[in-house]
């Protein structure tokens, strides 16, 4: 299913012209596609229907309130990283039940949170932490469930600032290290280990790596001989930005955690963010200037790293389309950039583009995880708004941002 998509020479979001909604809404602004998240999700939870996993949403890719209620009511759980987080989850209306606390530098305010939540684990990632959670429960008089976050040394072969599994990360336990940790927490009277958890990082493409994690589980399950309740398998499942990259295979990795559950008596939770919300959304944009500058077009958008950084960050790729198709070309070395005072702030880089004016609207794609989340107000600009469009009809999600708010913060 593409939500997203050309019809009649028209950039559409579901039935209607993102034309239409450039005119009406302020650019720049993000719009999803209420349907495309649905079946992404569906999709998702489908394929590993043979297992019945927990699926806890990453809202760390994007945490739009409107957003966690749709998933919520098709059965989604949230994976958080923050109070804030947390307390987004359990506004959406999320059961805390299906919610797991992870992240390296858990505060005493928000383990003390998540325990009073009664969520359903809070990921151990150090000794320390560890022995924090027992002494907060205690005070508390509960018994909190926990699950301990190995460090596997697996990168995910993916770009080296969103790879969290090697030996040299901040994240989680080392081998030795987890083994050691499991024997310790036995002692910690407040607290019940009931899930091993794992997360190599983001942007996943290549099955290898989540291969040779299953098999260094299986190898801490037989040392440790603990019965886990859960294995959190994390998330970092892949998708196809451009035609340069591949999306990981899912089919193929579901194989994979079906035989590693076999005669295992547990119950697992992936944490999936950007491939449930990836592609749902598109970044609406219009052309201020083209400058003409040493051989090069510089397509000057009012849309800026503030709104997306991820290309300057992590030089990622999001492909850019005219909200009207045109087949006139123009020629030459074409660079889309935005209006931020850094030689960073460009989006992409290409020789020749469909014919373009200033005034005209294009839209940046596949912007729904690690968009609207990283945002910012560097150089003094308002966040954009965000628009969901369901079929036919759209609204306004979440407001942009006055400049009264801006200045007065």
């Amino acid at each position: 299913m593409n939500s997203i998509r050309l019809r009649k020479n028209n950039l559409c979001i579901e039935n209607i012209s993102a034309l239409k909604l450039a005119t009406k809404y302020k650019t720049p602004f993000y719009c999803y596609s209420l349907s495309q998240l649905k079946d992404n999700f569906n999709r998702f939870n489908n394929t590993f229907k043979t297992i019945k996993p927990i699926i806890c949403f990453s809202v760390k890719s994007n945490s739009n309130l409107t957003l966690l209620k749709e998933l919520k009511k098709i059965g989604s759980g949230a994976d958080v990283v923050s109070l804030g987080e947390l307390l987004k989850a359990i506004k959406a209306g999320m059961n805390p039940k299906k919610i797991v606390f992870s992240g390296v530098g858990k505060t005493e305010e928000e383990i003390r949170a998540a325990i009073k939540k009664r969520i359903l684990l809070i990921n151990v990632e150090s000794e320390n932490e560890a022995v924090l959670i027992n002494k907060i429960s205690k005070k508390l008089s509960r018994k909190t469930s926990i699950g301990i976050r190995l460090n596997p040394n697996v990168t995910g072969k993916t770009h080296k600032k969103i790879s969290t599994g090697g030996k040299n990360e901040k994240f989680g336990l080392l081998y030795n290290d987890c083994v050691n940790l499991c024997q310790k927490i036995k002692r910690m009277e407040n607290l019940k280990l009931e899930g091993l958890s794992v997360h190599i990082g983001s942007q996943i493409t290549n099955i290898k790596p989540f291969k040779e994690v299953l098999s260094i589980l299986n190898k801490i399950l037989n040392k440790t001989k603990i019965d886990f309740k859960f294995i959190d398998l994390g998330g970092g499942m892949g998708i196809s930005y451009s035609n340069k990259e591949k999306k990981l295979n899912l089919k193929q990795y579901a194989q994979l955690v079906r035989k590693f559950t076999k005669n295992k008596n547990v119950k697992i939770i992936f944490e999936p963010g950007r491939f449930i919300v990836g592609n749902t959304a598109v970044l609406i944009s219009k052309i201020i200037y083209i400058k003409k500058s040493n051989n090069k077009k510089f397509v000057i958008l009012d849309t800026g790293m503030n709104d997306l950084i991820r290309p300057a960050l992590y030089n990622a790729e999001h492909k850019i389309v005219p909200l009207k198709k045109t087949n006139k070309r123009i020629g030459g070395n074409i660079e889309f950039v935005g209006p931020v005072c850094e030689s960073a702030d460009k989006f992409l880089s290409q020789k020749g583009f469909a014919q373009i004016k200033e005034g005209d609207y294009v839209g940046l794609t596949h912007v729904g995880a690690y968009g609207m989340s990283l945002s910012s107000n560097y150089n003094c600009r308002p966040t954009a708004a965000e628009i969901m469009v369901t079929g036919s009809k759209h609204k306004l999600i979440r407001k942009r941002q006055s400049l009264e708010n801006l200045v007065n913060n």
